[in-house]
Protein backbone atom coordinates (compact mmCIF):
# COMPACT_ATOMS: atom_id res chain seq x y z
CA UNK A 1 0.00 0.00 0.00
CA UNK A 2 1.33 3.17 -1.16
CA UNK A 3 2.50 5.87 1.99
CA UNK A 4 -0.35 8.82 1.61
CA UNK A 5 0.53 12.15 0.20
CA UNK A 6 -1.01 13.93 3.28
CA UNK A 7 -0.96 12.81 6.98
CA UNK A 8 -2.52 14.44 9.88
CA UNK A 9 0.46 14.17 12.55
CA UNK A 10 -0.84 14.36 16.27
CA UNK A 11 1.83 15.05 18.84
CA UNK A 12 1.25 13.42 22.16
CA UNK A 13 3.73 13.34 25.23
CA UNK A 14 4.30 9.33 25.22
CA UNK A 15 0.89 7.54 24.68
CA UNK A 16 0.56 7.72 21.05
CA UNK A 17 0.01 4.09 20.62
CA UNK A 18 -2.34 3.79 23.81
CA UNK A 19 -4.13 6.46 22.06
CA UNK A 20 -4.21 4.87 18.25
CA UNK A 21 -5.30 1.40 19.60
CA UNK A 22 -8.22 3.62 21.28
CA UNK A 23 -9.21 5.16 18.19
CA UNK A 24 -8.75 2.09 15.95
CA UNK A 25 -11.00 0.10 18.49
CA UNK A 26 -14.20 2.59 18.88
CA UNK A 27 -14.43 4.09 15.47
CA UNK A 28 -15.01 2.48 11.99
CA UNK A 29 -12.52 2.37 9.24
CA UNK A 30 -9.77 2.94 11.96
CA UNK A 31 -6.66 0.59 12.36
CA UNK A 32 -2.66 0.64 13.85
CA UNK A 33 -0.71 0.23 10.30
CA UNK A 34 2.38 0.24 12.15
CA UNK A 35 4.44 1.27 15.43
CA UNK A 36 8.11 2.73 14.59
CA UNK A 37 10.50 2.50 17.86
CA UNK A 38 13.53 5.16 18.21
CA UNK A 39 16.54 3.92 16.67
CA UNK A 40 18.34 6.17 19.68
CA UNK A 41 17.82 8.01 22.19
CA UNK A 42 16.16 11.34 21.82
CA UNK A 43 15.01 14.79 24.19
CA UNK A 44 12.32 12.94 25.73
CA UNK A 45 12.46 9.70 25.31
CA UNK A 46 15.12 6.88 24.70
CA UNK A 47 16.65 4.11 21.86
CA UNK A 48 13.38 1.38 22.06
CA UNK A 49 10.94 3.52 23.15
CA UNK A 50 7.76 3.95 20.58
CA UNK A 51 8.39 7.05 18.66
CA UNK A 52 5.63 7.11 15.84
CA UNK A 53 2.56 5.38 15.22
CA UNK A 54 0.74 4.84 11.66
CA UNK A 55 -2.92 4.75 12.43
CA UNK A 56 -5.91 5.72 10.37
CA UNK A 57 -8.89 7.50 11.98
CA UNK A 58 -12.74 6.57 10.10
CA UNK A 59 -10.29 6.57 6.90
CA UNK A 60 -8.03 9.38 7.66
CA UNK A 61 -4.50 8.74 7.70
CA UNK A 62 -2.79 9.72 11.05
CA UNK A 63 0.84 9.81 12.45
CA UNK A 64 1.34 10.18 16.41
CA UNK A 65 4.36 11.37 17.41
CA UNK A 66 5.45 10.95 21.20
CA UNK A 67 7.19 14.06 20.96
CA UNK A 68 7.34 15.28 24.42
CA UNK A 69 5.41 17.18 26.98
CA UNK A 70 6.39 20.72 24.76
CA UNK A 71 3.08 20.96 23.00
CA UNK A 72 -0.31 19.93 24.29
CA UNK A 73 -3.85 19.66 21.81
CA UNK A 74 -6.11 21.99 22.05
CA UNK A 75 -9.53 23.12 20.53
CA UNK A 76 -8.01 25.03 16.99
CA UNK A 77 -7.83 20.96 16.11
CA UNK A 78 -10.54 18.40 16.27
CA UNK A 79 -11.73 15.61 14.72
CA UNK A 80 -14.97 15.66 13.70
CA UNK A 81 -17.58 12.58 13.52
CA UNK A 82 -20.91 12.50 11.63
CA UNK A 83 -23.22 10.33 13.53
CA UNK A 84 -26.59 8.89 11.43
CA UNK A 85 -28.37 8.25 15.07
CA UNK A 86 -28.61 8.73 18.64
CA UNK A 87 -27.08 5.18 19.25
CA UNK A 88 -24.58 5.76 17.22
CA UNK A 89 -23.88 9.20 18.91
CA UNK A 90 -23.76 7.68 22.14
CA UNK A 91 -21.56 5.29 21.91
CA UNK A 92 -18.91 7.48 19.97
CA UNK A 93 -19.57 10.20 22.89
CA UNK A 94 -19.77 7.48 25.88
CA UNK A 95 -16.43 6.05 24.24
CA UNK A 96 -14.61 9.14 24.39
CA UNK A 97 -15.89 10.47 27.84
CA UNK A 98 -16.17 7.15 29.30
CA UNK A 99 -12.42 6.52 29.10
CA UNK A 100 -11.00 9.33 30.84
CA UNK A 101 -12.12 12.25 28.41
CA UNK A 102 -14.24 15.18 29.64
CA UNK A 103 -17.71 16.91 27.94
CA UNK A 104 -17.56 20.42 26.90
CA UNK A 105 -20.68 22.00 25.06
CA UNK A 106 -22.50 21.90 21.41
CA UNK A 107 -21.34 18.24 20.90
CA UNK A 108 -17.66 18.84 21.54
CA UNK A 109 -15.97 16.34 23.79
CA UNK A 110 -12.44 15.89 24.86
CA UNK A 111 -10.23 12.69 25.03
CA UNK A 112 -7.96 11.52 27.71
CA UNK A 113 -5.23 12.77 25.54
CA UNK A 114 -6.78 16.49 25.25
CA UNK A 115 -7.92 15.56 21.13
CA UNK A 116 -10.91 17.65 20.78
CA UNK A 117 -13.62 15.32 19.19
CA UNK A 118 -17.02 17.12 17.52
CA UNK A 119 -19.60 14.18 17.72
CA UNK A 120 -22.13 15.31 14.94
CA UNK A 121 -24.95 13.77 14.16
CA UNK A 122 -26.19 14.47 10.37
CA UNK A 123 -29.56 15.91 11.61
CA UNK A 124 -27.84 19.09 13.00
CA UNK A 125 -25.66 19.33 10.04
CA UNK A 126 -28.92 18.89 7.54
CA UNK A 127 -30.97 21.26 9.79
CA UNK A 128 -28.37 24.29 10.03
CA UNK A 129 -28.02 23.89 5.90
CA UNK A 130 -31.75 24.30 5.72
CA UNK A 131 -30.73 28.06 6.94
CA UNK A 132 -32.96 30.64 8.08
CA UNK A 133 -35.26 30.46 11.00
CA UNK A 134 -34.63 26.49 11.13
CA UNK A 135 -31.27 27.05 11.64
CA UNK A 136 -31.96 29.86 14.31
CA UNK A 137 -34.32 27.49 16.18
CA UNK A 138 -31.56 24.44 16.13
CA UNK A 139 -28.75 26.45 16.71
CA UNK A 140 -30.29 28.04 19.68
CA UNK A 141 -31.54 24.11 21.09
CA UNK A 142 -27.60 23.10 20.20
CA UNK A 143 -26.28 26.00 22.64
CA UNK A 144 -28.16 24.41 25.53
CA UNK A 145 -26.62 20.97 24.45
CA UNK A 146 -23.17 18.95 25.64
CA UNK A 147 -23.77 15.43 24.37
CA UNK A 148 -25.93 16.26 20.78
CA UNK A 149 -29.75 15.37 21.67
CA UNK A 150 -31.32 14.33 18.33
CA UNK A 151 -34.86 14.00 19.03
CA UNK A 152 -34.45 18.03 20.52
CA UNK A 153 -32.39 18.94 17.31
CA UNK A 154 -35.30 17.10 15.27
CA UNK A 155 -38.00 19.36 17.50
CA UNK A 156 -36.70 22.79 17.14
CA UNK A 157 -36.11 21.85 13.17
CA UNK A 158 -40.58 21.40 13.51
CA UNK A 159 -40.15 24.17 15.17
Amino acid sequence: MAKPKNTICLWFDKDAEAAARFYAATFPDSRVTSVHRAPGDYPSGKAGDVLTVEFTVCGIPCLGLNGGPAFTHNEAFSFQIATDDQDETDRYWNAIVGNGGKESACGWCKDKWGLSWQITPRALTDAMAEGGEVARRVFAAMMTMHKIDIAAIEAARRG
